[in-house]
């Protein structure tokens, strides 16, 4: 059955689960099994709907639970089909069993998950907590800052993942509802640029083809477990970096549009940078850009490739900088950030000077002000002034109450 296609001016008003669900019909999906949860579900509604007024040519499976969803999901992969869902929060936890099999199996689906807060207390609206949760099961991170981003990294997620020498699956991360729920100009691909550049599905080890027949789900135990975690999810994610790397030039040239694994902004020359990801890229840009009229020479550091996580590309773009300050917006729990964590890893064995310090921001939706980041800013020059951290460690941002610090 021939599907429509839809006419799509150069620039369309979407919020990013509107952006998400577009590129996901541009990509002619052959199986969602999605369930819903706040706040993703536009992005499978979209789908959905797509489907119902005959412009995908696939299938749509409702179920029972979000585990249910990433099981359809691995089923589908691994029958050859090209396959996709989205999740948030508590429902992305539900799937965190079924995800360690598809990265076990190497299934190249893509996942878009709308960040949200983890319960308890139940919360709906976003951090990075279920972000975090993900960074170890073998999936490939992108970290969309916009509904732009939203759009076009799904169109690259596919390219990555699909590729024969790499087949893993790939999230596509945005914030819940400072993303999702919030309307900007997106730059659109037609419907046959944007298939042009994934390309046709070519399954490779699919349960159907009869010819070549393949075990998935299998069991090893001390003789060969070892091996497949050290030289498929470790090894062969290191070797994912060039892939992405690739896909980001291809989709420079067909769009305009260039994409980094880190995004440098005002960094070469700058003193004093923070590190983020999502929508604060944009509100720390703005603030650096207001502290340099001041004389203060700010830079901002934004992460576009959760894993594999660019190491080698941090310590460079950090190499000159004397004070940063990392944000995580999830809950250390007793701990260090984890973006902390991952900057002070990369910078170890560098000869850098910088000196490092972490804030926790925006648990559960609370908003990150410039008011904040010219704070943090003053606080990185007066650390840079005194050569020594002259603040905790680790420290919270816009807690009500006494101030909080550890470390």
């Amino acid at each position: 059955m021939a599907f429509d296609k839809m006419e799509l001016r150069d620039i369309e008003v979407w919020d990013g689960n509107f952006a998400a669900a577009q590129a996901l019909r541009q990509c002619q999906i052959d199986v969602v099994a999605a369930y819903p949860i706040t706040p993703s579900t536009p992005i499978v509604e979209g789908y959905a709907k797509f489907l119902a007024d005959n412009y995908v040519e696939g299938e749509f499976v409702m179920v029972e639970s979000e585990h249910a969803a990433m099981s359809g999901c691995i089923g589908a992969a691994a029958a050859g089909g090209r396959v996709a869902t989205a999740t948030s929060s508590q429902g992305f936890a539900l799937m965190c069993e079924t995800l360690y099999q598809a990265s076990g199996m190497r299934l190249p689906i893509v996942l878009n998950v709308v960040n949200r807060a983890l319960a308890a207390p139940l919360n709906v609206n976003g951090d990075h907590s279920d972000m975090y949760l993900g960074r170890d099961s073998g999936w490939i991170q992108f970290d969309a800052y916009c509904p732009q981003d939203a759009y076009d990294l799904n169109f690259i997620a596919f390219k990555v993942a699909e590729d024969h020498e790499v087949r893993l699956p790939a999230m596509v991360h945005q914030d819940g509802f400072m993303t999702s729920h919030t309307a900007q100009g997106v730059h659109t691909l037609t419907d046959d640029q944007g298939y042009g550049f994934v390309g046709d599905f070519k399954p490779m080890n699919d349960m159907l083809d009869f010819e070549h027949p393949v075990t998935h789900g299998v069991q090893t135990e001390e003789d060969w477990h070892f091996e497949h975690k050290a030289r498929q999810h470790n090894d062969l994610m290191t070797k994912v970096i060039p892939k992405i790397e690739q896909a980001f030039a291809d989709f420079e040239k067909l769009s305009g549009r260039k994409y980094n694994l880190v995004e440098k902004y005002d960094v070469d020359d700058a003193d004093v940078v923070v590190v983020c990801m999502g929508t604060s890229v944009e509100t720390a840009r703005e603030v650096a850009g207001e502290m340099r009229a001041k004389g203060i020479k700010a830079g901002v550091l934004g992460i576009r490739v959760i894993r594999p996580f660019p190491f080698m590309q941090i310590a460079e773009a950090l190499k000159g900088v004397k004070a940063i300050a990392t944000l995580d917006r999830s809950s250390p729990n007793g701990a260090a950030g984890m973006l902390f964590n991952e900057i002070a890893g990369c910078l170890f064995n560098t000869d850098t000077k910088a000196l490092l310090s972490g804030y926790v921001y925006g648990l559960g939706g609370r908003d990150l002000t410039k008011a904040h980041l010219v704070d943090l800013y003053n606080e990185l020059q007066a650390n840079v002034d005194a050569g020594k951290v002259t603040t905790p460690l680790q420290q919270f941002i816009g807690v009500r109450g006494p101030k909080l610090s550890f470390l």
